[in-house]
This record gives C-alpha cells, structure tokens and sequence, in this order.
C-alpha cells in the first residue's frame, strides 16, 4: 500500500497561505510538484487519481492550490500571482522531499504558470517539467502564441498530450516539440481529449486512458 496524502499549509506570502497534500510512498525515487487546472482544485478525482498512481509507481507529489481557488474563486489569479504560488510549492517541496529528483508541472493551466515561472527564473532543484495536457491555444482558436515562452525553458520537458484535445492541436503541438528539439518529448495519447478522456468507440476506457498517462509520466521521471 502507498502512503495516503498529508496535508499541510503553504505560505506564498506574508499574506497568503494555500492549502496542500503531500504524498509520500514509503519507495519514492522521484517527486513531482503538481499544479491543478483552471476549474478543478487539488481534490479533484484527476488530481487525486495522479497522484495515488504516481504513487504506486515511485513518484511523490506535492499538490497545492492556487489562492484563487483558495478563496473558491472561478477567476484564475494573475501570472505574478500564480508564479509566486509555483515558487512557493517548488521550495515547500525542496524542504520536503530534499534527496529525491524533482520535476515540477501539472494539468492544463497549472502546467502552463509552472512552465511560465520556469521561463521567468529557474525553479530551484527541478530537473523537468512535465505537462497533463498543455494548453496551448483556447478551444476553436489554434495557434501556439501561448509557447512562446517556452524557448526560454532551458530544461527537459514532456508534454503528454491527447490527440483529440481541443485546446492543443496535436499538429501544433508535434511542431512545437520538433521546434524545442532535445529539451522536449511528446507523449501522444491516441483518441484522448483535454481531459484524458475517450470515445466508446474508440474501445478503450478512461481508466486505462489515466493509466497510460502515467505510466508514460512516471517513466519519464525515473528514467
């Protein structure tokens, strides 16, 4: 059995605290600082299904909320804000998880201020970030401007990406790896959409869908 989650409190600020849940299996070689989406906080059933399943294979995560989801707001914080949230996790896990390897990320909108942060000022300790489908362009407005920042990231990154997502166009997106070169690997998810999920006829099921993403996850951290 993996250990269940313990949560605790982050401070961002002398102001701001978020809440967290730190996840530890008694074999952890890895660690993974997990940012929920934009609609969803840290217990939604993704979330907690990611993070009991990195578990299971070696992986240890630290999920937290951004305040605005703190304050049970739908507007998501600014970048400042949000960036400021990442750092705050990213030390809380160093303080934490100290002697295993870290890589930072997490689903859609938290991958991308993770991703952000990252191209701003490194983030101290993390060695990769990996992505639950990166949104890369709003739904029926394809475009990749919101990568852009990307170039700046000067360390491995995997995007585990569903091919039919509406918000990362998969052609783009193989572009967008191709254009990044070494730094980047794309983990193409066949028939899955933004949220990892498939069609009936597609004769799979979400539960397999989540476990191949994280298989694909866990091995590319413990490699």
């Amino acid at each position: 059995m993996t250990a269940a989650p313990t949560a605790i409190r982050i401070d961002i600020d002398p102001q701001t605290t978020v809440s967290a849940l730190l996840q530890v299996p008694p074999d952890a070689r890895a660690a993974y600082v997990l940012a929920h989406g934009a609609g969803a906080g840290m217990d939604h059933t993704f979330m907690a299904a990611a993070a009991q399943g990195l578990a299971e294979r070696g992986v240890a995560t630290l999920r937290y909320q951004f305040p605005y989801m703190e304050r049970g707001s739908k507007r998501t914080d600014p970048p400042a804000v949000a960036h400021a949230a990442v750092r705050a996790a990213v030390a809380r896990a160093v303080q934490e998880l100290g002697g295993l390897r870290l890589y930072a990320g997490g689903k859609s909108f938290g991958g991308r201020m993770t991703s952000q942060a990252q191209a701003a000022t490194p983030l101290a300790g993390v060695e990769g970030l990996v992505f639950l489908g990166f949104p890369l362009h709003p739904d029926g407005a394809p475009s990749s401007t919101r990568a852009e920042h990307l170039r700046e990231v000067g360390i491995p990154m995997l995007f585990i990406q569903g091919t039919r997502d509406k918000l990362a166009d998969i052609g783009r997106m193989q572009a967008l790896a191709a254009e990044l070169g070494e730094r980047a690997t794309l983990m193409e998810i066949a028939e899955a959409d933004h949220s990892f999920h498939v069609l009936v006829r597609s004769g799979r099921k979400n539960p397999e869908v989540l476990q191949e993403v994280l298989d694909g996850a866990a091995r590319w951290m413990l490699r």
